[in-house]
């Protein structure tokens, strides 16, 4: 039974460490992730903790995942891996019967899984994580107190500086649709060899008193006036297509007066740069500091054009900007643009040439 807990904790311990740092490559995604089944559940008021809780869950899956390796502390964390899956479980079961949210993102971005898929490895964790829990005992710490200790606070520290970066710059490994060198033009357009989704339509009919549901593509061989449509035209889906494109809805408008101009901004000629904000600070002291407003002027300069491309109509009134240069765009799609706040954007064409946070932007113009 030893050797049993020893193979369970170590594919739990790896997992779960695995799935901590994947997360924490884009910790922004996971707070997102966490505002949908907020808005699901009618917990709006608890957004405001979706970038912490998103931090201190992908802290919390790793420590665990290397305490239990190296037989740290084993009752404790049992329960701690015991209390986690319980509610990843509850969670990929909600995503998967509820139909409310696509996609639970336990893997984040770089791994999708099919709500399925994650509801199937959630139940697989909880019968390996029962098996540890009920034998903790049988679990032998791999090295000293001090050492185990020293090993767990710095896989912490580890994992949270590396949220603190990638919150600051960018994530590490960029798995969104907008990554450099992608074309958005192309990422608009369905994948190639897709197929849409298939529907079957029915119509209610009534006749001698009977109600008949018929299918639109075999009607009945006696089908004549005497049949009666009761109802509207009703479609049910047989087969779920692929044709969705990796970006939707992204159409860039003009600040005052809400032109369309996504296919000028992305079809001319030469380098130019989108600067995504997500939202400007109320107090519009530091814009300098927040814009990085040498590198304007050094594009001004460079006669590089540029567009600040927001969802935040009323904070950019805020600031001194030419209202030629200021984009909207919806903003959840500008959410999955820019994980900084603000993002710049090196283009040529449609084509993303680089990006980087508005603290490196500088390196887009060297």
């Amino acid at each position: 039974m030893k050797a049993i807990v020893s193979i369970c904790r170590w594919l739990v311990g790896l997992l779960f460490i695995f799935s901590g740092l994947i997360k924490a490559n884009d910790p922004q995604g996971l707070s997102y992730k966490m505002r949908e089944f907020f808005e699901a559940w009618h917990t709006e008021f608890l957004s405001g903790l979706s970038l912490s809780s998103s931090i201190g869950m992908n802290i919390l899956e790793v420590v665990a995942g290397v305490a239990i390796i190296i037989g740290w502390r084993s009752k404790f964390f049992s329960w701690v891996l015991l209390i986690l899956i319980t509610f990843f479980t509850f969670l990929t079961s909600y995503v998967l019967f509820s139909g409310k949210i696509a996609a639970c993102g336990c893997f984040g971005d770089c791994v999708p899984l099919t709500p399925n898929q994650t509801f199937t490895k959630d139940v697989v964790l909880l019968v390996l994580i029962l098996i540890i829990f009920f034998n903790y005992n049988k679990i032998s710490s791999l090295f000293s107190a001090k050492i185990s200790a020293t090993i767990v606070a710095i896989s912490f520290v580890f994992v949270g500086g590396m949220q603190w970066y990638a919150l600051n710059h960018l994530p590490y490994k960029d798995c969104l649709p907008f990554k450099k060198g992608n074309n958005i033009l192309e990422q608009m357009k369905p994948p190639v060899g897709s197929v849409s989704d298939s529907f079957a339509i029915f119509y209610t009919y009534k006749k001698n008193g009977q109600t008949i549901k018929i299918n639109a593509e075999k009607f009945p061989d006696d089908f004549d006036s005497t049949y009666v449509q009761v109802g509207e035209e009703e479609k049910t889906l047989i087969r779920k297509g692929n044709s969705t494109p990796k970006i939707l809805d992204f159409t860039l408008k003009t600040i005052d007066s809400s032109v369309n101009v996504t296919d000028q901004i992305l079809n001319q000629q030469g380098k130019y740069m989108l600067i995504f904000v997500k939202e400007f600070p109320e107090n519009p002291v530091a814009v300098e500091s927040f814009i990085n407003m040498p590198v304007l002027k050094k594009m001004s300069n460079e006669k590089m054009p540029y567009y600040i491309v927001t969802s935040d109509v009323e904070g950019v009134k805020g600031y001194a900007l030419d209202n030629s240069h200021i984009l909207k765009l919806d903003g959840t799609v500008l959410k999955t643009a820019a994980r900084a706040n603000p993002t710049y954007f090196m283009m040529q064409g449609a084509t993303i040439l680089d990006k980087a946070a508005a603290i490196d932007a500088e390196r887009l113009l060297k």
